[in-house]
């Protein structure tokens, strides 16, 4: 294409224009290549967000990369100053400044290296300092950054047009004559554009004619907002996404015409006929602009060393100081060996000052008494770590592999994430950015997308159609794997992006919705060009950017309005190619648990528990605590699942918890690896070996986990033991056999191949080595991260086993804001036998604690009692000394506690009940003793004293007498335990019943609501209480319909009756009965109910006894089937009977097992697993 006929696009929203552009990087750049363009350019308005990535894909289809921004001016005003200001007297804002007078608009393009990153400061002082509606840039800082930048006068919003457009012809000559002074006369534009509306029409001869009479040159853009002219609908869509409109408001926010897209150069020549040198000067900047960012560059920021040392030589002192502190009775030579190769290696990488950084916050944080995790990731494989007490495992004693981690055959950045106390994450992240320079550290940008359910419903919304279409249509979607929903292109085409959709197939119920239901049609087509937009943006969750320039020299930052925080305009990815490092300031909950529950040992036993200090192969009552499957609140042991694992694993050593981590995961377990590996380790499995020449070979290797493929790590070492592969490049080989790609699998088999053959062995050993290892690869884990983590569990298993009331305590209190959870481990203690006492104003304090062998709720869960209160109470305890009855309270805390409310709602809660009188009692006169010491209190507070107060200073609330009442029933104490607390707590009204509706119930109402895999529609059946019946009538139908609240030992959820089961079951329903509910889930955002099919109320009865009757079809019958049952009842040993009841054509057979079993919730929980709700006919009648 000749110069003459092309054209280049200098105006261009991509999707980082959030919510106003919709054009896609990739799409773009490759409809930009195919209409032969050499270059486009990107200006997002106010950000660089996109200009990386625009950058590496442009330059990966072969078209210039053109780095620009749409800027926003202030109205002549210096950026700090937050005042409107309006070119006109005001009568005509329409035409006036953006944002009724807070900015205008400029397009600018970085022509040089240099200039793009002034472009990047002018962005960022444009956040740091200008926001105001908008983050805007003033002339000031416009002349400081000018150097290397092609501005032009912008769209109609730009300073120039919006005086023209007001008849200030002065004032838009003499702004364009500032503009052209601040960027240099080759360097300011006349943008013009054309399309078709009526206020570009009004300015443009008037632009045109100025551009003339100054010499100014014109550049001609469309200002593009999506790719493809099709795409104007999906733009119209996403502008009423931002302003919660619909298409058919008349007053939405909308683009006057459908001509904002990508125009091929013969469009754009065309409509600029008449003005060629418009065009022609869109090649010209095209041809100045010139920019690249740096590649390898290493911004890592550097350790303050003592003087005289460099980071090589203290990072390698360092390393033997922290040796010879892990290992005080002298350093085994394997690990000794270990440490000098790793340190050669970091040291070669130029790594050295990462360690010393890491380990620098870390020590800060312990110092401070900040819990650190004992690790992470794969940084646990390196002695470096564990000597600098980064981590906590050794990891030569256990199997881990430093190349894991940093491979010397790959040279790539160092990652270590590093876990502290929830509660105290921020006070490190501080600390990391006073001592680098608040300048040098900031957070990451996270960029939120319009997800495919989020489409649909956003789409069907937009088109004014009930929320029932788009309702229905995420209905149809089939469910999550991983956690991840289908695209909507893989919900409808069987290839996608030229391979095959291999989940096409379950998809067949929403394609045939599509098909019969023209609304859904439509939802569908607008949702495609929603789907996968940018939102809004966030910021990472843990992570932060390090440096050793000022990031404002490097990359576009910008400030969050709320709280100051400095965060990077560029998400992750980008950041760490421009060599900046990348830290995970990770918050784990189960970190802030621990320290809780050594505070609670250290207040309620006067012991110091050190975590660090135990041996994690010693402790009985930790393996019995998890092969029982106690393991409720154990981290990452506490699923349902996972606790019939442990029973059937029945660990007994630490690699036992770091082995079942790492294989309960989908992969392991659709090869039945989990089983296996507890089968073999029980001697309950034969141990095969891969192929009997690999018998010895592998026995180091493979023995430890009874012959399966558990790690990673076991994968590398196969292939250095027996292939003659170093470390780093068996790690090579394990990536490849991850990512699957066939060429760099067949050139790894054949380097695997001949190193297997030269070490003697034959091609079926071979074969049979890489077909074991090949789809392990895929599923085996990072040894390393299980271990890591596996510390944790055995820490806090540990705990639950030994110190059982004060770990309660704290994971209690850790999930105080999730009634769900709180009600879970609420029943957990019951089963434990641990009390859980309401709260008392003598001994808690605002969370709950451990008091001897209970466990005393936290005032601060008390309704209406706020941390001011508590705080109150608790200083007047300190200061005062204990509170001897009511009347004493009343007197000692201040006045913010001694009001009614407050003071009702302890009485309900029964924090006095430790002063002898009953709840009723205190709650008929509490209303006058308030009274009463309140005015005392307010006298007081203003110097009022009674002359003889001395004497008669607290008759006046002695005199409040508090009558002798019999307390309320058991059952009225507990409902004010739950209005006060929210939920049951000195006992629940189901006590007792647990084994019989575990009978009844599929699962509890808490294994529902946090399963993410339970698919809407599918069928449940609970059991529990129901706690409120409530009865409506449809208004639109005029149709009864019904709700109520069921509640079991964990939690609540609401079950609607419609229908013929309204008018079946309702008139029976009545608050305090116990049922089971048979009915469909139905998932409604984050919203769960059941719509009841089927309810059946239960009595109660005696001790569930035996026998057990599991109704069993033949069809049932499998080989599998009964493998699993088999396992099921050796786990829960027992000495009742077990019988099965055959479903036959002619009635039912019955024969007896050998096996007995003990009846408990967790074994008719595992039986209903396996074959369904109704297959208990006996033993729980």
């Amino acid at each position: 294409m000749s110069k003459s006929d092309s054209f280049v696009h200098l105006h261009v929203h991509s999707e980082f224009s959030m919510l106003d552009g919709a054009a896609r990087i990739k799409p773009l750049i490759a409809q930009a290549a195919k209409l032969e363009m050499p270059a486009i350019a990107i200006t997002d308005h106010g950000n660089n967000h996109g200009a990386y990535d625009f950058y590496k894909t442009a330059k990966a289809e072969g078209i210039k990369p053109i780095i620009g921004i749409e800027a926003y001016i202030t109205p002549g005003t210096a950026r700090g100053d937050r005042s409107k200001t309006l070119f006109g007297d005001g009568s005509n804002k329409e035409d006036d400044a953006g944002g009724s007078g807070a900015y205008t608009h400029m397009t600018m393009l970085a022509e040089t290296t240099e200039g793009m990153y002034n472009l990047f400061k002018l962005s960022s002082l444009a956040w740091l300092e200008g926001m105001y509606f908008k983050p805007r840039m003033d002339r000031e800082i416009l002349q400081q950054y000018a150097k290397g930048i092609i501005a032009t006068t912008g769209c109609v919003g730009g300073e120039v047009q919006t005086r023209l457009r007001l008849g200030q012809y002065d004032e838009a000559y003499k702004a364009a004559g500032e503009f052209r002074e601040i960027f240099g006369k080759d360097n300011f534009f006349a943008e013009i554009m054309d399309h078709g509306i009526e206020i570009e029409k009004r300015t443009m001869n008037e632009l045109i004619d100025l551009a003339r009479k100054l010499d100014i040159p014109l550049v001609a853009t469309n200002d593009l907002h999506y790719t493809h002219a099709k795409d104007a609908t999906a733009h119209e869509a996403l502008l009423c996404v931002q302003s919660g409109s619909n298409l058919y408001d008349p007053n939405r926010f909308k683009f006057e015409g459908e001509e904002f897209y990508l125009k091929s150069p013969a469009q754009m020549r065309e409509l600029f006929k008449d003005y060629p040198e418009a065009c022609d000067n869109t090649l010209l900047i095209a041809e100045r602009c010139n920019v690249s960012f740096p590649e390898d560059e290493r911004l890592m920021p550097e350790f303050p060393v003592p003087e005289g040392e460099t980071e090589d030589s203290w990072f390698e002192k360092e390393v033997a100081k922290g040796m010879r502190m892990r290992y005080p009775n002298g350093i085994p030579e394997r690990q000794q060996a270990q440490a000098d190769y790793e340190v050669g290696v970091i040291k070669s990488m130029g790594f050295s000052g990462y360690f010393l950084v890491v380990a620098d916050f870390i020590q800060w944080a312990r110092e401070q008494g900040i819990r650190v995790g004992p690790g992470r990731g794969s940084a646990a494989g390196a002695i470096v770590a564990y000597a600098l007490r980064i981590t906590e495992l050794d990891p030569v004693h256990h199997g881990l592999i430093f190349e894991r981690f940093l491979n010397p055959d790959r040279i790539s950045m160092p990652d270590i994430d590093v876990d502290f106390d929830d509660r105290r994450r921020a006070e490190v992240i501080k600390y990391v950015t006073e001592k680098y320079g608040d300048d040098r550290v900031a957070q990451i940008v996270t960029f939120g997308t319009i997800k495919a359910k989020q489409a649909l419903k956003d789409a069907g919304r937009v088109l004014a159609m009930p929320y029932s279409v788009g309702e229905k249509l995420t209905k149809a979607m089939p469910a999550p794997v991983m956690g991840r929903d289908m695209s909507l292109t893989q919900l409808v085409e069987a290839e996608v992006d030229g391979k095959p959709n291999e989940r096409y197939n379950e998809a067949k119920e929403f394609r045939e919705l599509l098909a019969s239901d023209e609304d859904s049609q439509k939802v569908f087509e607008l949702a495609r060009g929603l789907e996968s937009l940018k939102r809004q943006w966030g910021v990472h969750a843990a992570g932060v950017i390090m440096s050793s320039k000022p990031l404002i020299d490097v990359i576009p930052i910008m400030k969050r309005e709320a709280d100051g925080a400095i965060i990077t305009q560029f998400d992750q990815p980008p950041c760490e190619y421009l060599g900046l490092l990348k830290m995970d300031f990770l918050g784990l909950r189960n970190l802030t648990v621990l320290e809780d529950a050594l505070a609670n040992i250290r207040s309620n036993r006067g012991e110091e528990i050190v975590l660090e200090d135990l041996d994690l192969d010693s402790d009985p009552a930790t393996f019995e605590l998890l092969s029982r499957g106690d393991t409720l609140g154990v981290f990452q042991l506490d699923g349902g699942p996972m606790r019939s694992l442990l029973r059937l694993l029945k660990p007994t050593k630490f690699e036992h918890i770091s082995a079942v981590i790492a294989l309960y995961r989908p992969g392991p377990m659709g090869m039945n690896s989990h089983t296996n590996y507890a089968l073999r380790k029980n001697g309950e499995q034969a141990v095969e070996s891969v192929h009997p020449e690999l018998a010895q070979a592998l026995a180091e290797v493979l023995d430890p986990t009874y012959g399966l493929i558990v790690y990673q790590e076991q994968v590398m070492a196969a292939a250095q033991k027996v292939a003659g592969f170093s470390l780093g490049r068996a790690d090579l080989l394990r990536r490849a056999m991850g990512k699957k790609k066939k060429e760099e699998l067949d050139k790894q088999y054949e380097d695997f191949e001949g190193g297997m053959k030269a070490n003697g062995y034959s091609p079926e050993a071979v074969k049979a080595l890489w077909d074991t290892l090949l789809p392990f690869a895929d599923y085996a884990f990072n040894r390393a991260h299980s271990a890591a983590y596996g510390v944790v569990s055995y820490w806090t298993g540990y705990l639950k086993a030994n110190y059982a009331p004060e770990y309660m305590a704290a994971l209690l209190t850790s999930v105080g804001d999730s009634k769900d959870k709180l009600g879970m481990y609420l029943s957990e203690c019951r089963r434990m036998d641990i009390r859980v006492l309401p709260p008392d104003v003598n001994e808690s304090i605002a969370a709950f604690n451990a008091t001897g062998k209970d466990i005393r709720f936290g005032l601060g869960a008390v309704r209406n009692v706020g941390l001011n209160v508590v705080e109150g109470i608790k200083q007047a305890r300190e200061e005062k000394g204990a509170f001897t009855s009511f009347h004493d309270f009343l007197r000692k805390v201040p006045q913010h506690v001694c009001t009614k409310r407050v003071v009702e709602s302890l009485i309900k809660a029964g924090a006095f009940d430790s002063f002898g009188k009953t709840r009723r009692a205190l709650l008929e006169i509490h209303e006058q003793a308030v009274d009463a010491q309140s005015s005392l209190k307010k006298s007081e507070a203003v110097g009022q004293v009674d002359l003889f107060g001395d004497l008669f200073g607290d008759q006046n609330v002695a005199d409040v007498v508090i009558p002798d009442r019999p307390e309320w029933s058991q059952k009225e104490l507990l409902a004010l335990e739950r209005e006060m607390l929210g939920l049951y707590v000195s006992s629940h009204p189901l006590a007792g019943r647990e084994t019989q509706l575990s009978r009844y119930a599929e699962m509890s109402v808490p294994e529902l609501l946090g399963n993410e895999q339970l698919a809407d529609g599918e069928v449940v059946t609970l059991a529990g209480l129901v706690t409120s019946v409530s009865h409506r009538v449809a208004k639109a139908s005029g149709r009864a319909y019904g709700s109520l609240v069921l509640e079991d030992f964990g939690g609540e959820i609401t079950v609607m009756l419609l229908g013929k089961t309204y008018e079946e079951f309702a008139p029976k329903l009545a608050a305090d009965q116990v049922v089971s509910v048979r009915g469909r889930v139905s998932r409604r955002d984050e919203d769960i109910t059941i719509h009841a099919q089927r309810i059946e109320w239960i009595e109660a009865s005696a001790e569930v006894r035996g026998p057990v009757i599991i109704k069993l079809s033949e069809t049932e019958m499998t080989r599998a089937n009964l493998e699993e049952l088999d396992r099921i009842l050796r786990v829960h040993k027992g000495s009742e009977e077990v019988q099965i009841a055959m479903q036959e054509a002619d009635g039912q057979r019955f024969f007896g097992l050998q096996q007995r079993v003990r009846i408990s919730v967790d074994l008719f929980g595992e039986l209903k697993q396996l074959f369904g709700a109704g297959c208990i006919l006996s033993g729980g009648a």
